[in-house]
C-alpha cells in the first residue's frame, strides 16, 4: 500500500484546514471502514489483534497513541485513541495517525498478503470525485 495514499487520505476525510479533532475523527472513521470490510476475512478477533498490534507498534513512535490492554474492549481503544489524537498539535495527530494506518495494512499484508489486502482496501484509499463531478455523474 502506498503510503502517500493513506496520507492523502486521512487529509481527504479530514477536510481542507482541519484541526488535530477532525484528524482523529478520519482516523477513527478510517479504521472502522477498514474493519468492516475485514472482518468477513480474518474475523472480529483477527481485527482487535491487528488493532492492538497495530497501536503497540506505531506506539513506539508516538507515544500519543494509546498502549493497548488486554483489559480494554476495542472500542474503548478506539474512543481513548480519538481523544488522544484530538488532545494533540494537529501535525502530530496527522502523523500518528497516518504512522497507525500505515502499520495496519502492512501487518495486514504480511497476514493476508498485498494483493488482497490492496484489493479489500482500494474503496477506502480511492479518493472522491470533487463535488462538481459528482453532480454530472449519472
Amino acid at each position: 500500500m502506498n503510503h502517500e495514499t493513506i496520507r492523502r487520505t486521512l487529509a481527504q476525510r479530514a477536510g481542507g484546514d482541519a484541526d488535530a479533532n477532525a484528524v482523529a475523527k478520519a482516523a477513527i472513521s478510517t479504521w472502522h471502514e477498514a474493519s468492516a470490510r475485514l472482518s468477513p476475512v480474518i474475523g472480529g478477533q483477527g481485527i482487535d489483534v491487528l488493532l492492538r498490534r497495530s497501536l503497540h507498534v506505531a506506539g513506539k513512535t508516538f507515544p500519543a497513541l494509546p498502549e493497548p490492554t488486554h483489559e480494554a474492549r476495542n472500542n474503548v481503544l478506539l474512543a481513548n485513541l480519538q481523544m488522544r489524537l484530538a488532545a494533540c498539535e494537529t501535525a502530530l495527530a496527522v502523523e500518528a495517525s497516518n504512522a497507525l494506518l500505515v502499520t495496519f495494512t502492512e501487518l495486514m499484508s504480511s497476514l493476508i498478503g498485498e494483493s488482497l489486502t490492496e484489493h479489500l482496501l482500494a474503496p477506502i484509499w480511492a479518493p472522491s470525485l470533487p463535488a462538481s463531478d459528482q453532480k454530472g455523474a449519472p
